[in-house]
């Protein structure tokens, strides 16, 4: 239980984190310009955690004979964060969040049962296919009501592809944990994951032609903390590349999710908004799924 509370922990610094990169985004005017800001911050926090922690032995040699896909963690990251950032004005909020959800469960549930990515294989049984439908009953509980959209085929293919970029998820962090396994090291997987990522950033900006610059958004002063953003998703990912191998990805995405998801709610209430309490109820479910899922 102490592994799956580490994963809630590291899941309630990923709200925290948008906020951050939200406020970033209106001093750097793009969505690319603020995540490739934030992963650089997050490679130079990790960079500087290998050589203090680690005198500088990264351990990812022992990584080179092994299959291409060893690498693909934080491509996966750029890919994940770019597909959110093309549904959200498309499907709205809410489906933005619910389907990529959606997908990180069931494609973590199919990883463990597979042992796809060199993961511990967790097979699948009736009381783990329980508990991660409770979980999503949860989840739609928690995130509300889907707000009228366009019917039709129209929203149909976006709506693929945030389960999609879900599932991409998953397998990054399924990934990363079989990266650090080779390495001995989660930390070295999730410096290597955040480097591919920023490299992948810096190219899409410089396509983009994106020119560093700082403004400031009603004349406001630049807060400090809106550069801690890339800190805590390397946090983020090196939690989860040291909780894959210990309690497997299923089990590792749901921990995570339910502490986004409290952490979403603690953060609604620090700005004065209202809790429902059909959002306490389905913070409830998603817990009683996680420990469905856990008594296999």
């Amino acid at each position: 239980m102490l592994w799956i509370l580490l994963g809630v922990v590291a899941g309630l610094v990923v709200p925290v984190q948008t906020v951050i990169n939200t406020r970033l985004r209106e001093s750097t005017g793009t969505p690319f310009s603020s995540s490739m800001i934030s992963f650089a911050v997050g490679t130079a926090t990790l960079l500087t955690a290998v050589l203090v922690l680690q005198r500088g032995n990264f351990g990812l040699s022992a990584a080179w004979g092994a299959p291409p896909w060893i690498w693909a963690g934080g491509l996966l990251g750029v890919v994940f964060l770019t597909g959110n950032i093309l549904l959200f004005p498309r499907l709205g909020a809410v489906q933005t969040v619910v389907l990529p959800i959606a997908g990180q469960i069931l494609m973590g549930l199919i990883i463990d049962h597979c042992g796809l990515f060199s993961s511990p294989v967790a097979r699948l049984t009736w009381v783990r296919l329980l508990g991660a439908l409770i979980v999503l009953a949860g989840v739609m509980l928690t995130v509300g009501r889907p707000r009228a959209q366009e019917t039709g085929w129209g929203l149909l293919p976006w709506q693929i592809a945030g389960f999609v970029f879900g599932c991409l998820n998953a397998c990054q962090a399924a990934i990363n944990g079989h990266l650090g396994q080779l390495a001995g090291s989660a930390l070295s997987a999730a410096f290597a994951s955040f480097a591919i990522g920023t490299a992948t950033l810096l190219f899409i900006n410089a396509v983009l032609r994106w020119r560093p610059h700082l403004d400031r958004p009603h004349g406001e002063r630049n807060p400090w903390w809106m550069w801690l953003g890339g800190v805590l998703g390397a946090l983020f990912v090196f939690s989860t590349a040291s909780l894959v191998p210990q309690i497997g990805t299923g089990l590792t995405v749901v921990a995570t999710l339910l502490g986004s998801m409290v952490g979403s709610v603690i953060i609604e209430r620090a700005r004065g908004e209202t809790v429902a309490v059909r959002q306490c109820v389905g913070l409830a479910l998603v817990l009683a799924g996680v420990v469905l899922i856990r008594l296999v």
